[in-house]
């Protein structure tokens, strides 16, 4: 079903990637459920494929943990992030509705995922040539090297889908681009925050070689946070 949603979706994605603020303001104000499809099938297999090379490095049952998890990922961050958009932008100055936040977030996040998609093979060929992941793997210079890379590529993918939304909050803001440039500072660290944190609790994705492969990790999800882990990642690769 989804492969049939982006064969016979009739509207071009080119617009979405090119940020297009008049088309895209009128697909915000005429909701297609065939349109919504599509960029949910975007993110899906987008981020499923970078979630598989991502998790392969650990092991093929990895792999395919995280190319079902860091979809559901950027879909939990969607729903969630397009309530707390949708209360911020008035505040900022922005009105729109819950529905019209929620359409908007989720161009910005299938934006991501193309993005990310078209990083998976390198992502791959990245793992490919690592050093095998053997149990003291992860103190190793490439295992926190690669770690960062992932976290540098999935930043930049949310911060450009983020960003692609400027022009179109503009038109929404009545060319107001000062009201446009603090929603979208506002959506983007709503984005990171919640997403960065979601994907901490909802780990592994690359896995620890000395823990057996798991979806989930129900005994220590909420031990630490993403941005913690992330410091002592470039503290142990830059000191060590």
């Amino acid at each position: 079903m989804i492969m049939s949603a982006l064969r016979n979706q009739s509207t071009s994605f080119t617009p979405l990637l090119r940020g297009e603020a008049e088309l895209l303001h009128g697909w915000l104000r005429d909701s297609d459920s065939s349109r919504m499809l599509r960029d949910v099938a975007v993110i899906v297999v987008g981020a499923g494929l970078y979630g598989a090379a991502m998790g392969w490095w650990r092991a093929p049952e990895q792999a395919l943990f995280v190319a079902i998890k860091f979809p559901l990922i950027i879909l939990l961050t969607t729903l969630g992030n397009a309530l707390l958009n949708a209360m911020l932008a008035p505040l900022l100055g922005l009105n729109i509705t819950v529905r019209q936040s929620l359409h908007a977030v989720l161009m910005s996040f299938t934006i991501a995922a193309a993005i990310l998609g078209a990083f998976a093979p390198l992502a791959a060929f990245m793992v490919w040539n690592a050093p095998p992941l053997t149990p003291g793997a992860t103190h190793s210079a490439a295992y926190l090297f690669i770690k960062l890379v992932h976290v540098v590529v999935i930043a930049f993918a949310g911060i450009v889908g983020t960003g692609r939304l400027f022009q179109l909050l503009t038109n929404l803001a009545r060319g107001n681009k000062s009201v446009a440039r603090r929603v979208v500072f506002a959506w983007l660290a709503g984005n990171l925050l919640f997403g960065s944190q979601l994907s901490w609790v909802l780990r592994p994705f690359i896995g620890a070689p000395h823990l057996p492969v798991q979806f989930l990790r129900p005994d220590i999800a909420f031990q630490g946070n993403f941005y913690e882990n992330v410091f002592n990642t470039i503290c142990d690769l830059l000191f060590n």
